[in-house]
């Protein structure tokens, strides 16, 4: 049995750190006392995020970064290193989503979310793993997505870099194992839908108000398994029962399931939905909105009166 990390003392660097997953995670990292790199183009959240981090216990250094820029994402690999003198795990969080029919979303938009969600992770794979060979360890923890393995309409760029973002994960993984690297992890997380501000943040060209698909699930199961597997690294973990079924569907019947996930992801966004403006969201420029962990959307629908 592997012995598990402890992360009291850790070094943990972590991008799209300012909300969800991200923001999540650092508190947890802290809370085991460990320092956290925290990185997001959010420099007041990321403030905020920090002093949460100290409270809770451990170290924090905000550092405003675009994950899309490949100097953005060395210097923060510079930071982390000339502050802390190595880096332990490096957690490639930081996404954007783009909501529509593939023809109506701006190139740009498409474009942006695939340097953001794929570049961003390559460049911070890359940064990351070059300094765990130095030091002669670390782990890598890469959150990819469900519709890494699987895909929906309307979010095709966004499936595109996630797909890219599973394969690069497996390769790098492939290299590791081949060349017998010890000590060095790279590790997969591919959560479901989890009720995050993704929703609030994604660039909505449908002509209706983003609609989240069901089941939305608690975003602490995504921060625990983040924190398990920096402790226990394992290869892959999909996150979300659902996720789990909708991947071994995909592999046993992919022509039924491509259509069934494709009439569920239309009567959501496009049949049920309410109307609502389209909007580029958080996708090239960072927004206010949205910088808790758990939007809450689940339990506002359950406590909502029920209809006479």
């Amino acid at each position: 049995m592997a012995t598990q990390t402890d992360l009291n003392g850790k070094v943990v660097v972590i991008t799209g750190a300012s909300s969800g997953f991200g923001r999540g995670a650092a508190l947890e990292f802290a809370s085991e006392g460990a320092s956290v790199v925290l990185a997001a183009r959010r420099g007041e959240a990321l403030d905020t995020v920090a002093r949460e981090c100290e409270i809770a216990g451990g170290t924090a250094i905000p550092v405003s970064v675009d994950v899309s820029s490949e100097r953005d994402v060395e210097q923060l690999a510079e930071t982390a290193i000339s502050r802390c003198g190595r880096i332990d795990v490096w957690i490639n969080n930081a996404g954007v989503g783009a909501l529509g029919r593939f023809e109506d979303i701006p190139i740009d938009v498409h474009e942006q979310t695939i340097k953001t969600d794929l570049l961003g992770t390559l460049y911070g794979s890359y940064f990351a793993y070059r300094q765990f060979l130095k030091q002669g360890g670390g782990t890598l923890i890469n959150i990819a997505s469900e519709l890494g393995k699987t895909s929906v309409p309307y979010y095709t760029s966004y499936a595109a870099a996630k797909h890219g973002v599973v394969g690069l994960s497996d390769s790098l993984r492939q290299e590791v194992k081949q060349n017998k690297i010890a000590g060095v992890h790279i590790c997969t997380i591919l959560p479901t839908a989890h009720d995050t501000p993704f929703f609030d943040h994604a660039a909505n060209y449908t002509g209706h108000e983003v609609t989240p698909p069901k089941p939305l699930h608690d975003p602490q199961n995504v921060i625990d398994a983040i924190v398990e597997v920096a402790r226990d690294p394992e290869d892959e973990r999909i996150v979300g029962g659902d996720g789990i079924l909708k991947v071994a569907m995909a592999n046993l019947m992919p022509g039924v399931t491509e259509k069934m996930e494709a009439k569920m992801m239309h009567q959501t966004q496009f049949e049920k939905a309410p109307r609502g403006e389209d909007s580029p969201g958080a996708v090239e420029q960072p927004t206010a909105r949205g910088t808790a962990v758990d939007m809450n959307r689940r339990k506002q629908k359950k406590s909502a009166p029920a209809k006479e």
